[in-house]
């Protein structure tokens, strides 16, 4: 994909002895929110780390935009309680940045009115949002999520999910998310994709949903994702979904579950 801000073709990541990823062919667009799910020991965080730079794959290529900035908001980040550390503070850390750029990131992180508060006085979603405005800081082409709404109840889920379709808005960068929720997750993206060490599946969120690889994985509306859809069987899967799975026979569309 030419116009890609960043792309992988047949990566291969060993941690170790073992084989995180393999043969992972993805690419990012500009504008587009793209949600990586699958079970745990899938590969999920461990492609984000390699997205990043964090992780150099043991095969295959990545290929970023020519100075392309990345905003990543990790999956929990520990502060120790006894250090005082405001959050106008924290975000002119390692390196500092003046009160007009902090302010607008807070502002667009739905956090304005968070600068003099303490870092360890400030409530998951609180937390969760100043996390945002740091990785909003450079104006990223990218934003990359890792489960950034773990341990936020629903509708603090759902409310952090429309904060991202917003700076999506506002800064017109792809959006890279990691989540289980997929009741949420299903209705905030354009483009779903299933890993499982490989891309087992991938596509709009209604096909994703209707695919037996996403249904081996994640059952028949356990999670409440497929009450979302009711659509006819007039889409066609991408050629990815239908390897690798002997269960790949005619499948009811009928959500199964409700939210």
């Amino acid at each position: 994909m030419s116009d890609a801000l960043i792309s992988l073709k047949n990566v291969c990541v060993h941690i170790g002895s073992k084989v995180a990823l393999h043969d992972v062919n993805l690419a990012i667009s500009a504008g587009e929110i793209v949600t990586i799910v699958g079970p745990n020991g899938s590969g999920k965080s461990t492609l984000l780390r390699t997205l990043v730079n964090a992780i150099k794959p043991t095969g295959g290529q990545i290929t970023r935009k020519p100075d392309l900035r990345i905003g990543y908001v990790p999956q929990k980040l520990h502060i120790d309680p006894t250090l005082p550390l405001t959050v106008r503070r924290f975000l002119s850390l390692p390196s500092r940045v003046n009160d007009a750029v902090a302010e607008k990131a807070l502002d667009d992180a739905g956090a304005g009115d968070l600068s003099k508060r303490q870092m360890t006085d400030l409530s998951g979603g609180q937390f969760q949002r100043v996390l945002l405005a740091r990785a909003l800081l450079n104006n990223p082409h990218i934003l990359i999520l890792d489960e950034a709404t773990q341990g936020l109840d629903q509708p603090g889920s759902a409310d952090f999910y429309a904060q991202i379709a917003q700076v999506r808005q506002n800064f017109g960068c792809a959006v890279l998310m990691v989540s289980h929720e997929l009741h949420v997750v299903m209705a905030a993206s354009d483009r779903v994709i299933c890993l499982n060490g490989h891309i087992c599946c991938e596509g709009a969120p209604e096909t994703v949903a209707s695919a037996p690889e996403y249904r081996a994985l994640f059952g028949y509306g356990t999670h409440g994702a497929l009450a979302l859809y009711r659509h006819q069987h007039t889409h066609t899967h991408d050629e990815n979904c239908a390897h690798d799975h002997d269960h790949a026979q005619s499948h009811d569309h009928t959500p199964k579950a409700s939210l």
